[in-house]
């Protein structure tokens, strides 16, 4: 429950909000007790709300008399979740009505758990058929992004990024200078990318992988490594990461030698920032400022 829970959290204050999810999850992970495999869970279930999330309340609208007022949208929420894990996660459909009711009463919404009870349990018996019959790639697209789109790459290309952005992302690392990148990836059953990056697909709870421990890698999307190296040597040289937070290009320039100042205006992200570096024996100045413009 602690992890559904989290999750919970998480997706609330993304969409309420308006928190990056990054941060959200780490601000409810520190609120709970969890173990590698809760964790992982609790991320799979936010994303995979956010991800479906035009799908979900699709759904939930469908199986409603008139829209929830907006003093329900906590119901909302908790029913999203169990929508997620009912048609997306594969959850059994006792558990997954059981542990969201259970968890609207531990919430404080135990006067709305027939509601959020009647509607899973009629999408377990629904759901696939109504999943069946959506356009899955427009809904869970926003329209103005799904209409300028159109206008620019025309409806095929359109149907087909949107349902690119749907897949479980793969997970890229950076690997330090050091460590032998080949040898690896043979330990990961990674594929080596030509930037350089490893490439994982299922990768599972991140600080369970071969050499997180030791800091020999970080997590780093393939494209955003490539501005780096587009600088050349830093050796030496002074560099000021703006709004920069995770600590991707930060852990990368301090590696290739350079002297970096980041700067993020999120307490929380540079704290997380500082902990990436620690993990790889890397040093940078971390300064905390609004850099927006």
């Amino acid at each position: 429950m602690a992890a559904r829970f989290a999750a919970l959290q998480a997706v609330e204050a993304v969409l309420a909000s308006r928190r990056p999810l990054d941060e959200a999850m780490e601000r409810a992970f520190a609120k709970a007790s969890l173990d590698t495999r809760d964790r992982a869970f609790a991320f799979k279930l936010a994303t995979t709300v956010l991800r479906r999330l035009g799908q979900i309340n699709t759904l939930i609208d469908d199986c409603l008399a008139s829209p929830l007022p907006a003093r329900l949208e906590s119901d909302r929420a908790l029913i999203r979740l169990g929508v997620a894990q009912l048609l997306f996660l594969g959850t059994p459909a006792h558990a997954a009505v059981d542990t969201t009711v259970s968890l609207a009463r531990q919430v404080g919404r135990g006067g709305q758990a027939p509601l959020i009870n009647a509607i899973l349990r009629r999408l377990a018996v629904e759901g696939l058929a109504r999943l069946a019959a959506q356009d899955a790639s427009q809904l869970n697209t926003p329209e103005w992004l799904w209409w300028a789109w159109i206008a620019a790459y025309g409806e095929a290309q359109t149907h087909a990024i949107a349902a690119a952005h749907l897949a479980e992302p793969p997970l890229d690392l950076t690997v330090k200078p050091e460590v032998d990148a080949a040898q690896l990836a043979a330990r990961l059953g990674a594929v080596q990318m030509p930037t350089g990056s490893l490439r994982l697909t299922q990768a599972g709870a991140i600080s369970d992988l071969p050499g997180f421990a030791a800091g020999d890698w970080w997590v780093q999307d393939t494209a955003a490594s490539i501005p780096a190296r587009l600088l050349g040597c830093v050796r030496g040289k002074l560099v000021f990461d703006l709004c920069a937070a995770p600590g991707g290009k930060t852990a990368q320039l301090a590696a290739a030698g350079a002297h970096v100042v980041a700067v993020d205006r999120s307490p929380a992200r540079l704290r997380r920032l500082e902990e990436n570096l620690r993990r790889l024996s890397l040093r940078a100045e971390t300064i905390e400022a609004d850099v927006g413009v």
